[in-house]
């Protein structure tokens, strides 16, 4: 299994890592993508990576934090070539949803975070939240057939993911849809394609049933996984396989 989007510099997982990349590779774990929101956090990131071969990284500013830093092309390129363990660009995006007064700021911070990705030809990871025309129109303007899509912890429309599959869009389930609310979302993992599933546990936040309420941690992924595979009616072993080569085709191709 691959935890394809987790932020093991936030606590309590960063000061007990070792513990958590224990628990993590008891249950099968073979990969942990960690993730930056932040520049200032991004020497955190270099440094956890460095830790252990199964932690890989990235760079990127979270659309929340678009205000506190400004990054341009340029400099995320310099950012992510400073480890040859950063292999995404992220997170990056849209959230309107506690407001759009900073707007035009994540617009465009998202599009230099997009042209750094293509640029250096390495995947996007995309947070999208009560912004999906939005979402969809700078994707669909910067449509590259090189550009490589992850819309991570996915909790879009059916309608959203199904128009960004053309985009080579490939999309994570977070133990969000374990929740016994989140029947919608459970449909649409129905519907998007096999070959473009990956899991997520965005720990330490969304921790699954029947760990809801806990913080969270990337062991904590069999529970989205199984969950994910009773939906799409197939074995958990298949599941894991399918997942597992999709994160490494996403990334290691």
């Amino acid at each position: 299994m691959i935890d394809s989007h987790c932020h093991l510099d936030r606590e309590p997982l960063l000061s007990n890592l070792d513990q958590v990349l224990s628990r993590a590779k008891d249950v099968g774990l073979e990969k942990i993508l960690t993730i930056c929101t932040t520049k200032s956090g991004y020497n955190d990131i270099l440094d956890i990576v460095s830790k252990d071969s199964m932690i890989y990284g990235t760079f990127g500013i979270h659309p929340h934090e678009t205000k506190n830093y400004s990054v341009e092309k340029d400099e995320i390129i310099k950012m992510v070539k400073m480890s040859n363990k950063v292999i995404g660009i992220g997170e990056t995006g849209l959230d309107f949803y506690y407001n759009n007064s900073d707007k035009d700021t994540q617009l465009k911070s998202f599009q230099n975070h997009i042209d750094a990705a293509i640029n250096l030809n390495i995947p996007l990871i995309i947070h999208s939240r009560n912004a999906e025309n939005e979402t969809y129109d700078i994707i669909k303007k910067n449509y590259d057939k090189d550009l490589k899509i992850l819309m991570h912890c996915f909790t879009g429309s059916t309608d959203f993911a199904l128009n960004l599959v053309p985009f080579n869009a490939y999309f994570s389930a977070s133990g969000i849809i374990t929740f016994k609310n989140s029947t919608k979302l459970q449909e649409t993992f129905k519907k998007i394609p096999e070959d473009k599933l990956l899991i997520e546990t965005d720990s330490p936040f969304l921790s699954p049933e029947p760990n809801r309420g806990k913080k969270n941690e990337p062991s904590y992924i069999k529970f989205t996984a199984q969950k994910l595979a009773d939906l799409r009616n197939i074995e958990l072993e298949k599941l894991i396989m399918l997942t597992t080569n999709n994160f490494n085709n996403l990334f290691f191709k």
